[in-house]
């Protein structure tokens, strides 16, 4: 290398001179632009400077020596419940000190309801401090007395600037911080406008740090854009520990919180609540919510159970077949994945040579609920195929399986607990693929019961029967 020369070995002139960075993929360029390049991201593209070389890390202070993992003391770090029982099934048993969570959703779906509702019940047993960004003091105190939130330890401010908020934590010394939302508060020490990806970068930072120092679980509100993604940078969802997605019809009382991370619980559990004049509470038992209320059987429709983390849910898949004379038929979903719809639909056409090019398929769930379990494929197929021939499933039938591209049905895990479920809701018969109970998910330890491949219709309670097929044809025969 020559004298003069601070180029740094293997990096090509191109990226030395480039100026600007997104802030999601690290994608480089020598001008700014609105989209980036490599990942498509818009707004992600920031300024930089022109990078001279590589500087060598020294030696610093330490906040504290390292010792064995095992002279850690782990209590510290034991969750304490918000007084919310869904709320803490979702979180893994509640709130852990110096915790940061991210609550995201669309506006008016009720995220402020549920914090504030959580935040008063925590504030029975230690100091909370809410701050909105949002609102006005007077607007949040209105919806505390609604909803009975008013807490002699609940302290309430209503700042957009990082640097007063931190005067708040130091004034109040609240065990729980709650900020409504990270998008609105602005940084003196970051670029651009508040919400934009350079200060939600600062502020979110500062935030884990107070966080972890003062070892005080913190709860950000987040927005998401209008394609349901968590809004600002990528770097927002590593930062946190935990980032929980509240969602629901805005046209229906019926709200769920999901766990998309959780550095210290499940991330397949689901809270359910029910948003209404009073508040929001939680629905325990939120079996047969996802049910068409009926006398008589319709075609299109069939009942299955999905698990979320340790809950069987049961659920209800209807569909919608129409001719049509348009060149494209229509594929709509709602509550399902379209990517597994648009596979199914293939195999039903392939497999049991059912005549849907022609036609329109409608395919929705009852409720609002989610449904991304591959348990649900057999329902989905076989209500589809009862829309298809205007013949309705028989009544007091529940329907598992998962469907492979050959038409062959595999076993999903948890069978038993999911036909207990039905059985406890007055069902009576169940269509499953074959080998479900063979070898079905049981505790470990715990003793496994066999069934014989023989016996095609097994009885596991009194009046309730399961059937077993090997593949959709099979299914197919026996429903009919």
């Amino acid at each position: 290398m020559s004298a003069g020369d601070d180029s740094v070995p293997g990096m090509s002139k191109a990226a030395q001179r480039a100026g600007y960075r997104c802030a999601e993929c690290g994608w480089r360029t020598t001008k700014w632009v609105g989209r980036c390049g490599e990942c498509q991201a818009w707004g992600t593209v920031d300024e930089e400077g022109v990078r001279a070389g590589v500087h060598v890390a020294t030696p610093g202070a330490v906040t504290a020596p390292a010792v064995p993992i095992g002279q850690v003391k782990a209590e510290i770090a034991h969750a304490r419940g918000t007084g919310v029982s869904e709320l803490d099934r979702v979180l893994g048993g509640g709130l852990v000190p110096g915790a940061v969570v991210l609550l995201a959703g669309e506006p008016g779906i009720g995220k402020s309801t549920l914090l504030l509702e959580a935040a008063a019940r925590i504030a029975a047993q230690e100091t909370v401090l809410y701050v909105t960004g949002e609102e006005s003091a007077a607007q949040v105190r209105m919806r505390a007395d609604r909803i009975g939130a008013v807490q002699d330890r609940l302290y309430l401010a209503a700042e957009t600037d990082l640097s007063a908020l931190v005067t708040h934590v130091e004034k109040v010394q609240p065990g729980v911080l709650i900020v409504d939302s990270v998008q609105t508060i602005g940084s003196a020490q970051g670029t651009g406008v508040p919400g934009g990806v350079t200060q939600v970068r600062e502020v979110a930072g500062n935030l884990v740090r107070l966080a972890k120092d003062r070892g005080m679980s913190t709860v950000l509100v987040g927005h998401v854009t209008k394609d349901g993604s968590i809004a600002g940078p990528r770097v927002l969802e590593h930062l946190v520990d935990v980032v929980l997605q509240f969602e629901g019809d805005r046209h229906s009382r019926l709200r769920m919180v999901r766990a998309v991370k959780n550095r210290f619980g499940p991330t397949d559990e689901v809270g359910c609540f029910d948003l209404h004049e009073r508040g929001i509470e939680g629905l325990t038992d939120p079996s047969g919510l996802f049910l068409s209320r009926r006398g008589d059987p319709v075609p299109g429709t069939c009942v299955t159970v999905t698990v979320e983390g340790t809950r069987p849910l049961p659920a209800e898949v209807q569909a919608l077949v129409a001719r049509t004379e348009a060149q494209q038929p229509r594929r709509t979903s709602s509550g399902l994945d379209p990517f597994r719809v648009t596979m199914v639909l293939a195999v039903l056409e392939r497999r049991l040579n059912a005549r849907l090019s022609g036609c329109d398929v409608f395919t929705a769930t009852v409720g609002g609920i989610r449904l991304a379990d591959p348990s649900v494929d057999l329902a989905l197929m076989l209500a589809v195929a009862s829309a298809a021939g205007d013949k309705a499933l028989p009544s007091g039938l529940v329907v598992l399986g998962e469907v492979g591209l050959a038409g062959e049905l595999r076993p999903v895990r948890d069978v038993r607990r999911r036909l207990a479920e039905a059985s406890r809701l007055g069902f009576t018969r169940a269509l499953v693929p074959a080998g479900s109970l063979d070898v079905d998910t049981a505790p470990r330890g715990a003793q496994r019961s066999l069934v014989p491949v023989e016996s095609r219709t097994t009885s596991l309670a009194p009046g309730f029967d399961v059937t077993e097929a090997e593949n959709v044809w099979d299914a197919l025969t026996h429903v009919t």
